[in-house]
């Protein structure tokens, strides 16, 4: 991983219900853009951190991308991803996503599956429930926030964006 001052780090959450921890760099301790960072979290805090496998770089542009954008060339104004964690034991299936985005810190919503004890053991299937569940809950989040902000700004009450 090499990183720059600005650029934002993601970390997932270790443990099922724990929240997503964001943050910005704020210096590169190590050479070459080479860990460890100084990072300023999203709630202030500052630590010094040596990110592991479950953390996600999300860098300034590059000098292709600003080039592009001085051309005229499309690119995306914003980029949001979603991580997928899917965690079993026994029967139970639990998944949690989390929206990784500069706009929106911190937003992620978990969901669950038991196999019947008359079903056949496979696993796939819990896992595809217990994602699209986390899903649709993250969804409903995203959906709720929208219709709320509308609300702020347009002074409107009890607004309803319908899912398409």
């Amino acid at each position: 991983m090499r990183a720059q001052r600005g650029d934002h780090i993601v970390l997932a959450a270790e443990h099922v219900g724990e929240p997503v921890r964001d943050g910005e760099i704020v210096e590169v301790r190590g050479g070459d853009g080479e860990p460890p960072y100084l990072v300023r979290w999203s709630d202030g805090h500052e630590g010094l951190i040596f990110p592991g496998p479950s953390a996600e770089l999300r860098t300034t542009h590059t000098e292709a991308e600003s080039a592009a954008a001085e051309v005229g060339e499309l690119r995306p104004v914003h980029e949001w991803q979603v991580r997928v964690s899917v965690f079993e034991q026994g029967d139970d299936t639990t998944a949690t996503v989390a929206l990784i985005s500069d706009a929106l810190p911190g937003i992620s919503a978990s969901g669950e599956s038991r196999r019947s004890p008359a079903d056949p053991r496979v696993s796939r299937i819990g896992d595809e429930v217990a994602v699209a569940r986390a899903l649709r809950h993250l969804a409903d989040q995203l959906m709720d926030r929208a219709s709320h902000e509308v609300e702020d700004v347009t002074g409107e009450e009890d607004v309803v964006i319908r899912p398409r």
